[in-house]
């Protein structure tokens, strides 16, 4: 009799255990976020439609580093590149337009609303200097910017 009570609990033991092992096999990996984009954009959205080249940022006042990402793409400046935040509460439907889900978020346009080059998150001024010249002058930059 206690071999069968022995065999019974041996038998209950690894049922329970392949269970378990079954039960995580089949659980779903955790889903990553994915952030996207625009890969085009209406330049009559922005300031200054004309400029050859536009960089946007999208910011909100409520992340930190936004303000560092806008204040280096003030450098930037000039005749030929705009500039332009896009902020989440004050550009609502133009975040929601373009789908920006994660800021900062810095895109890099050129006249026909076609994006260039992106940074999601905070990026240093040296590599948006780098992006810019890329996209004004392909090959100007010694492959900084492949990463981007």
């Amino acid at each position: 009799m206690t071999r069968l009570a022995i065999a019974i609990v041996i038998v209950a033991l690894v049922a329970t255990a392949a269970i378990i092992a079954r039960r995580r096999r089949t659980a779903d990996p955790p889903t990553q976020r994915i952030y996207s984009v625009p890969e085009q954009v209406d330049r009559a959205d922005f300031v200054d439609p004309g400029a050859p080249w536009l960089v946007v940022v999208f910011t909100s006042d409520v992340c930190d580093k936004c303000s560092d990402v806008w204040l280096k793409a003030q450098v930037v400046a000039s005749d030929q590149v705009a500039i332009a935040e896009s902020e989440f509460v004050r550009d609502r439907a133009v975040h929601e337009k373009y789908r920006i889900d994660a800021v900062p978020t810095t895109i890099i346009v050129d006249a026909e609303g076609v994006t260039r080059q992106s940074f999601l998150g905070p990026m240093s001024a040296t590599d948006l200097w780098a992006a810019v010249a890329e996209v004004r002058e392909p090959g100007s930059t010694p492959g900084v910017c492949d990463h981007h």
